[in-house]
């Protein structure tokens, strides 16, 4: 395996697992809102995942703009150009966000708009965050020279763009449907569970028809993409089968346990089920970082560069992942924190 292959699976991994743990995170704050002044305690709950873990969330988007910034210094140069206003508001609804999570417990007259702030943030960072993908499958950035543009009234006036933000947010909403259908239930909270399970029934079907509708609207744009997806079609296959008994698995009885569904099997195997999907979309894409102008070989960085940043992530992650696992242990895991009142 090559410098620029490793260096984008590396990448790719650092998306993945912020796509899963963003989509949690943003859509436990959009259920927090909605839930707020619930008669069952799912707002509360969605907010007792939501105050401790949304600086973990945060340490991942880190992690993956400085891999991208030290592989593809290039690619990072282009896309930082092409999209400096979708950046610039990403920045900015984070740093709201963050500034609201943080003072809001303090000051309690400000809650109320920290969880409307949350979830309408919640919404509108992912939606910007997955337009990077109709971007990256090329016709929407004007070269002249050395000067790049994006092509706005081309990108907006795509069908592709706004089923990419349906099917981004179908998934943010069903992802975090489960997880707090599994955290309410590890709560002993049935009735928040129930209402979590129902949504996570409601959004599922919608999360795959988004992704089909996708697909059949991005073939005239990026035939190239697609004809590439259709030579990984294996990956996809596999992926709709782990969705099928991902979703089945929410009728499954539950022995020892009222009511029906075994969420943390549902959530576990819906994210094998994105992990499969994503395989086969990074496979499809490859070479390409911005088609067709852009490849990780074209992008990449210094060989020493790149060995120098493995070393970096290797003992980053070392020194991490005993902090992860306690934060588990403390947050997503004591009964005294989960079955608190």
């Amino acid at each position: 395996m090559s410098e620029e292959v490793l260096a984008i699976l590396i990448m790719w991994s650092f998306i993945f697992v912020y796509s899963i743990f963003g989509s949690i995170d943003f859509g436990a704050g959009f259920w927090a809102m909605v839930y707020n002044n619930h008669k069952t305690m799912a707002g509360k709950i969605a907010n007792r995942f939501l105050s401790p873990t949304w600086e973990i969330t945060n340490t991942f988007l880190v992690l993956l703009v400085v891999a991208f910034v030290g592989f593809f210094p290039k690619g990072a140069y282009t896309l930082g150009t092409v999209m400096l206003v979708p950046v610039s508001l990403i920045l900015f609804f984070l740093a709201i966000r963050s500034a609201f999570m943080v003072f809001s417990y303090s000051v309690q007259g400000y809650r109320k708009t920290m969880f409307f702030i949350s979830g309408i943030s919640g919404l509108l960072i992912p939606s910007l965050l997955i337009a990077v993908l109709p971007i990256s499958q090329g016709g929407f950035i004007s070269v002249d020279g050395e000067t790049q543009s994006l092509l706005l009234g081309k990108l907006f006036s795509s069908p592709t763009l706004y089923l990419y933000v349906v099917f981004g947010l179908t998934s943010e909403l069903y992802l975090s449907s489960l997880f707090l259908a599994d955290y309410s239930r590890v709560s002993n909270r049935e009735d928040a569970y129930r209402l979590y399970r129902g949504n996570a029934i409601f959004l599922g079907p919608l999360t795959l028809l988004s992704a089909l509708f996708t697909l059949l609207f991005m073939a005239p744009e990026a035939g190239w993409l697609v004809d590439n997806l259709m030579d990984q079609k294996i990956w996809f296959i596999l992926s709709l089968i782990a969705f099928c008994i991902a979703y089945g698995s929410l009728w499954w009885p539950k022995q020892n346990r009222p009511g029906i569904g075994r969420p943390r099997f549902t959530l576990l195997a819906t994210v094998l089920q994105y992990g499969l999907a994503s395989v086969g979309y990074g496979l499809a894409h490859l070479p390409y970082i911005v088609y067709p102008d852009l490849t990780i070989y074209e992008a990449f960085t210094a060989t020493e560069t790149f060995y120098s940043l493995m070393i970096m992530y290797i003992v980053g992650l070392a020194i991490l992942t005993p902090g992860f696992y306690v934060f588990w242990r403390l947050f997503l895991k004591d009964k005294r924190y989960l079955q608190q009142d």
